[in-house]
């Protein structure tokens, strides 16, 4: 167990009221025109093997915009160069790749508001719905749209056949199998010490968030009756001893365990299967993909459509908004784009997460092996949790502290010191206490 503080870059930093908010760019933003083709200077850490035939594309099938890519060294290093050139005013880029929530960085002045510049594509309807939320701040937005993975859960099947234990349907049904795997040894999950993760998912699914804005105040509620729910099952599964937990700070031993068989059920998303696929050993061909599980008596099928990293973001002094935003939307939501990320070694594309129909290149994030017989059926349970998301998260403006002082917590809840609604009890007065400080219209 690692009860240790982790920072987490992606949380969001201090976001501004609404009406700081609306100050911080808007249509005059867009810059004036060019009398010949404009460059626009895209900023990613990604590798370049995927982003560069994309920029390759678009300047193939482009005559009046042009895209030129940056390579940047890792997330930390763009968060800080692309502070210092909004600072200085000077070669700001006009497209970066995301390091931090949109509101948070809005909320800093650092990025451009591409709303009047992005409206013709909404209109048209370019990005599923779920994609939205997270690049919107004061009910304008500041990033185009990038989307999300979809979540869904992998289970070692062959263990759970082996118990005559049927594949969970709900979170209940979960805590039922890891109470009947517990008389085996076996651990139904995984909760890290450091990793709230679960608990905030748990609580976006239940179609709750812990903070709402109303005008020019915000509303917390940590205690709310889909938080509560979100809590009763993390409580659950740590009262009953059915968790592991096993640290993410050590990769290899995380995925060395995941593939002993002592630990049973993932809750997973696509980007993570590759990983899974290259490195299972033992349990290679022995997983099955099923449907994140629901809680009891929900209304409608739903997965968490929340991404910290959302957007690509158009930086305060970029001086071509309108273009920036037309190269970004062609980046993420176009057929060419997505065809032109494939990767033959991999035979698989970079995840269409803003696309309303991604079903074209669903078949390419499934590897060959890891599900064995059951690789088919993944087609369908990853196209389910697309249609299922739902974004109802709300970033609030002190969240980057909050999120530390919850991973402090967390690691209280999983060695059973607090409970989480005690937890959840503290945060709440954590939170509220924390944004009149900073003298910041706060109900709750």
């Amino acid at each position: 167990m690692n009860g240790k503080r982790v920072r987490v870059l992606s949380a969001t930093s201090v976001v501004l009221s609404v009406v700081a908010l609306a100050g911080c760019g808007g249509s005059g933003d867009e810059g004036t025109k060019a009398s010949g083709p404009v460059t626009v200077e895209w900023w990613s850490w990604d590798e370049s093997k995927t982003t560069q035939p994309v920029a390759d594309k678009f300047n193939a099938t482009h005559d009046d915009v042009k895209i030129k890519l940056v390579k940047q060294a890792d997330n930390v290093g763009t968060a800080q160069n692309v502070r210092n050139v909004v600072a200085s005013g000077k070669n700001v880029p006009c497209l970066v790749k995301n390091f931090g929530e949109v509101p948070g960085l809005a909320g800093e002045g650092l990025l451009s508001d591409v709303t009047d510049a992005l409206q013709p594509y909404l209109k048209k309807k370019a990005f599923t719905e779920a994609a939205l939320p997270a690049v919107r701040a004061g009910g304008r937005y500041y990033a185009v749209p990038t989307g999300f993975t979809p979540q869904f859960m992998i289970i070692n099947k062959s263990v759970y056949d082996a118990y005559g234990i049927a594949a969970p349907k709900t979170w209940d049904e979960l805590i039922d199998a890891g109470k009947k795997l517990k008389k085996h040894g076996v651990y139904v999950m995984n909760l890290a010490g450091e990793d709230p993760s679960t608990l905030v998912n748990l609580v976006q699914q239940a179609n709750g968030s812990w903070y709402r804005q109303d005008g020019d105040s915000w509303k917390v509620d940590f205690l709310s009756p889909e938080s509560l729910e979100a809590a009763d099952i993390v409580q659950r599964l740590v009262d009953n001893d059915l968790v592991a937990n096993q640290t993410y700070q050590d990769r290899p031993a995380l995925i060395s365990y995941f593939d002993s068989g002592k630990m049973v059920s993932l809750p997973t998303s696509t980007w993570q299967l590759g990983t899974y696929e290259l490195n299972y050993k033992k349990s290679l061909g022995d997983w099955q993909p099923i449907d994140l599980p629901q809680f009891a008596g929900a209304s409608a099928f739903t997965t968490p459509g929340h991404s910290v990293n959302s957007g690509l973001i158009v930086p305060k002094g970029c001086a071509h908004v309108k273009e920036a935003v037309e190269a970004g939307v062609w980046m993420n939501t176009t057929k060419e784009a997505v065809d032109a990320t494939y990767q033959k070694d991999t035979k698989q594309y970079s995840w269409p997460g803003a696309i309303p129909d991604p079903s074209p290149w669903v078949a390419s994030t499934v590897p060959d092996k890891l599900f064995g017989k059951d690789r088919d059926h993944a087609r369908g349970v990853i196209l389910k949790a697309v249609a299922g998301a739902k974004d109802t998260w709300t970033v609030g403006p002190n969240y980057t502290g909050v999120f530390a002082e919850l991973q402090d917590e967390w690691a209280k809840i999983v060695t059973k010191k607090i409970t989480v609604k005690a937890a959840l009890a503290h945060l709440q007065e954590f939170t509220v206490k924390d944004l009149k400080s900073k003298n910041i219209n706060v109900e709750g």
